[in-house]
């Protein structure tokens, strides 16, 4: 038998966040391809037959389609007046469109898309930047969830709520709409760049070039000049080309967005924007940042995986008000592979986080700057029979006052997960303290079926008082809660030393 399902500790509460099918974008659509036999576009084919309706034809379907879609988005006007901007230059030989012509054209060329039409699922949670107006012993938390939509792309939401001084959730009613961020202009790091450009291991003559031209942090116009200077010396360098590709691939990777003030946290979805997460942001792991500001405001900070549908990489997205974000792409060896997880606070002076660079066990990698990470030093290897195919994390470690808390997850037979424990030392987190023999939680029967079976995830709990808060993904569809009492938990970290691990048994 496993732990959760013989302690009193370990709470399943009766939350449950669905995946709701009406929460949609307007995202542009372009309707196939050229034409193979008249050799022109889709597009052009389709303005050109909205030019020819009549006016009254034009006021008619665009007072039709306004009724039947206002009410499921935010400023859908406007968005039909910017994706017909992005048409505009096919519209040739025709007097300029009407305001209500060039509306209904941007809508033949948007579509709704679901972001949680398929799941919504692997949480992380931290303390709610506002924590006014609440009774004694309550907090407010905000959470990070991935939703799954057409397509099986990720974006990442965010929900709130409360819990109480006895433990219980209470989850803030859920959004009706979904709203999309905007561009913002982004400052880049030079060393970010340099250090990306390593991993990729090019010719570091001309990416030198470049970034000697540039200073320690520059902008878009100045990372411009320095390409161009390049540009115009390609005759005499060789693969030139192939550097300018890989500084915009660098730069595209680093944004950022910001929401309208007038949306609420919980309406926020942010979608793939980059060229390294074009099919998926996934499992953010979310911390409050210790090291808050002169005016006491502290950063919140997740690692995320991104997929452009090949590969995986690690990014990291930045933000103290939940409406502006800011996204960079990590580097060095201990961000390979998924699962990164950032401790709360700095240990001996330097960032600290959990990695599984191997992809199927524990380790801690350290960082002078939150971007590189260091080769990880390996603290956990499978060993049960429940973790035998892989181990991970379950979000970013929690400090107590035994030692650092990491919530693990380990993957059995049948591919079925469990989430476990360990507790690190708290000045030395490569010194392993605990390690529980048993899974804390394995899916009961009413959380196996899904969308992937028999799994139970976690990308982050709340530490209040001495409860963990504990949200979890059951089987990539839904997000479920419990609550474990800390105090038997370390207690039985405390009768459960970890095995020791060496080189030959990560061999």
């Amino acid at each position: 038998m496993t732990i959760a399902t013989t302690s009193t500790w370990v709470r399943r509460t009766e939350s449950v966040l669905r995946p709701d099918p009406s929460r949609v974008v307007a995202r542009l659509f372009l309707p196939g391809q050229e034409m193979a036999a008249l050799g022109v576009s889709r597009s052009e084919a389709v303005i050109h037959r909205a030019l020819a309706l009549t006016d009254e034809e034009v006021d008619e379907e665009l007072s039709a389609v306004y009724d039947s879609f206002s009410t499921r988005h935010r400023g859908l006007l406007s968005t039909w007046e910017s994706h017909f901007s992005l048409l505009e230059h096919r519209v040739t030989d025709h007097e300029p469109p009407s305001l209500a012509r060039r509306r209904l054209i941007g809508a033949y060329f948007t579509q709704e898309y679901s972001v949680e039409g398929a799941a919504l699922f692997n949480p992380s949670m931290a303390l709610h930047p506002d924590q006014t107006g609440l009774p004694i012993g309550s907090v407010r938390f905000v959470m990070t969830v991935r939703a799954v939509g057409e397509g099986h792309i990720s974006s990442i939401e965010l929900r709130t709520g409360t819990v109480s001084a006895s433990g219980q959730i209470t989850l803030d009613p859920p959004p009706t709409v979904a709203v999309l961020a905007n561009a913002r202009p982004t400052s880049y790091v030079r060393s970010a760049f340099e250090n990306q450009l390593v991993d990729m291991w090019g010719d570091r003559t001309n990416s030198d070039f470049v970034l000697d031209a540039l200073p320690e942090e520059f902008s878009r116009d100045e990372l411009d000049v320095a390409l161009q200077n390049l540009r115009d010396q390609r005759l005499t360098r060789g693969a030139a080309r192939r550097t300018i590709d890989r500084f915009e691939w660098i730069a595209g990777c680093s944004y950022t967005v910001e929401f309208p003030p007038s949306s609420h946290v919980q309406e926020r979805v942010l979608m793939p924007r980059g060229p390294s997460e074009t099919q998926g942001m996934e499992d953010v792991r979310l911390i409050r940042l210790a090291d808050a500001d002169a005016d006491g405001e502290a950063d919140y900070v997740g690692t995320y995986t991104a997929y452009d549908g090949d590969r995986i990489s690690t990014q990291m997205i930045r933000t103290r008000d939940f409406r502006t974000f800011t996204i960079t792409r990590l580097s060095g060896p201990g961000s390979r592979n998924k699962g990164l997880a950032l401790f709360p606070r700095k240990i001996a002076g330097r960032y600290v986080a959990m990695s599984r660079a191997d992809r199927e066990s524990n380790g801690v990698t350290t960082s002078d700057d939150l971007q590189h990470w260091d080769e990880p030093v390996l603290v956990q290897t499978p060993r049960e029979p429940w973790e035998i195919v892989q181990l991970g994390n379950c979000g970013p470690p929690i400090e107590t006052e035994a030692g650092w808390l990491v919530l693990t997850h380990g993957v059995g037979p049948m591919r079925r997960y469990g989430i476990g424990a360990i507790l690190l030392d708290l000045d030395d987190p490569t010194v392993v303290l605990g390690c529980l023999a048993q899974p804390l939680l394995t899916p009961d029967d009413d959380e196996r079926d899904g969308y992937v079976p028999n799994v139970v995830y976690s990308c982050g709990a709340l530490l209040h008082g001495r409860h963990l808060v504990l949200p979890y993904g059951s089987s990539d569809s839904a997000t479920r809660f419990a609550v474990v009492d800390l105090d038997p938990l370390l207690a039985e970290l405390a009768t459960s030393p970890a095995p020791p691990t060496t080189d030959e048994d990560h061999s």
